[in-house]
């Protein structure tokens, strides 16, 4: 089959690799119709962990049921599914608790695993034609049959559920006002999560023109950091006080305020500045404990200067972590059916599978509007 595969870095080819087979009674096998780039593929791409030659990318997937194995019984071939980012048993501590984002047994002496993403086990993305799924009773989202909402659909197999987990670790509620720092795809999703919970007011912090204004169509107010300090900018629009809840949906590769370089701490520590004191912050976006190509030695191993001190005097709590998207792809899966989301705004374009090297260079060199692309395996689309 074809598929996406790193090469080395800013460098990712389409190339034949072996068809997937079922390994497991529990295994199915599906023909993936759309398959999105994330913003966390980037960092792969980029050379800014520590993947290797030869990985399938792609962990956001949906597809179409092709070949079910012996044990499978919620499940039927022909079944359209969805499929969370993280790969969980279903069955483990934290699966049980609801953690899937962290099972203990799909990638032995790690808490967690996902498709195509280094060190998260030996599952192979779909960024393909076809993609094998474990515990496929636990990890596929059945889909109505059809092509509807496909653009939608996809999204929850990460960006959807993770904007909305930045607001359920924030504890984002009705009448708030929160920050969001990042206006990429999952920061736009958090701030749409945000208005979907009932938020009074919500402020998108970035410096890219056709993503603030994205922002704004929404119903978010648009703050520039490259034309001053964002903390300062929404305390003037928030009488001096600062916001409820916070969230950073930007990570480890944040910018300086004149873009100059990398200051991997800054989001959360104008995030400890921007939310009032007893509020809350919530943290999806990606920090990992070892960065090549980190700005200082201490930033190559995951240690950043946050204004813990600061923090503490303000009685600010934070939640982190991944996203468990099982926790909530259901729920935001009846909404877009029922017509209460529709998170493809955020779709910029949608492309054939051999188009996916030049969608990846220019997404990471956020030009030509590339904002979020859908790769679809098997469709000859326009460019």
């Amino acid at each position: 089959m074809k598929a996406v595969v790193y090469e080395r870095p800013f460098s990712v080819t389409v190339k034949d690799v072996d068809d997937p087979q079922i390994q497991h009674p529990n295994d199915v096998l599906v023909r993936v119709t759309s398959s999105a780039i994330c913003g966390s593929d980037l960092h792969m791409y980029e050379g800014r962990t520590a993947a290797e030659p030869g990985i399938v990318f792609g962990h956001e997937n949906l597809g179409v049921i092709e070949e079910v194995g012996s044990g499978v019984t919620s499940l039927s071939v022909g079944d359209r599914v969805v499929m969370p980012f993280n790969v969980a048993c279903g069955f483990c501590k934290n699966c049980l608790a609801g953690e899937t984002g962290f099972c203990l047994t799909v990638n032995p002496g790690f808490a967690g695993g996902a498709y195509g993403y280094v060190a998260m086990g030996p599952y192979k993305g779909g960024q393909a034609e076809r993609l094998r799924v474990p515990f496929a009773d636990f990890n596929c989202l059945k889909l109505p049959p059809g092509e509807e909402f496909e653009t939608d659909f996809v999204l929850l197999a990460d960006i959807f559920p993770t904007g909305y987990h930045g607001c359920e670790l924030a504890q984002v509620s009705p009448g708030e006002s929160v920050a969001v720092y990042g206006a990429g795809p999952v920061g736009l999703m958090a701030a749409y999560s945000a208005l979907l919970r009932g938020a009074a007011k919500v402020f998108s912090v970035d410096r890219v023109p056709e993503r603030l204004a994205k922002a704004e169509e929404i119903g978010a107010v648009p703050i520039d950091f490259t034309k001053g300090d964002p903390a300062e900018q929404i305390k003037e629009q928030t009488k001096g006080e600062g916001t409820d809840k916070g969230v950073d949906a930007v990570g480890y590769q944040a910018q300086a305020h004149d873009t100059s370089h990398e200051e991997p701490a800054i989001v959360l520590n104008e995030l400890v500045e921007t939310v009032r004191a007893t509020g809350r912050l919530g943290v999806p976006g990606l920090y990992v404990p070892s960065d090549p190509g980190g700005p200082d030695e201490h930033a190559k191993h995951g240690q950043l200067l946050v204004s813990i001190g600061r923090m503490f005097e303000k009685g600010q709590k934070m939640g982190t972590g991944q996203c468990n998207v099982k926790r909530y792809n259901r729920q935001l899966r009846d909404m877009i059916i029922a017509g209460r989301a529709k998170p493809s705004f955020v779709v910029s374009h949608e492309l054939p599978l051999d188009q996916a090297p030049q969608a990846y260079e220019k997404f990471d060199k956020r030009i030509e509007g590339y904002t979020k692309v859908v790769l679809h395996p098997g469709h000859a689309l326009a460019a």
